[in-house]
């Protein structure tokens, strides 16, 4: 997946909407993004890349899905989710992407590249 689709794909799951406007005036349509508080923006957050933005999405985890994620970020990282230190680092410093991406796999929504 592109960090485009994995940026919108997160933002929907977090509750995000694009909003098809149109424009009266010109006569065109356009898209905008609403948060889950009802703010137009112009686009989601970079969850690909920004740390803050991937921990804010990972908080709507449930308990359950928390523990899947631990397995899917170990599975990215090739590491394992044990009490291994060495393995304990690398998923704590853990890149956004691959945090995004272990966050789409345990919701069941990353495609792999075809």
């Amino acid at each position: 997946m592109t960090d485009e689709e994995i940026n919108r794909v997160i933002a929907e799951i977090c509750g995000w909407k694009i909003l098809e406007k149109k424009d009266e005036d010109f006569g065109y349509c356009f898209r905008v993004w609403v948060d889950p508080f009802g703010q137009e923006v112009d686009a989601p957050p970079n969850f690909c890349g920004d740390l803050n933005a991937m921990h804010e999405a990972e908080n709507i985890l449930t308990e359950k899905q928390k523990r899947t994620f631990a397995f899917m970020l170990a599975q990215v990282l090739d590491t394992s989710p044990t009490v291994d230190l060495g393995d304990q680092f690398l998923n704590i410093h853990a890149t956004a992407r691959q945090r995004a991406k272990a966050f789409l796999r345990t919701m069941g929504k990353w495609e792999e590249a075809k």
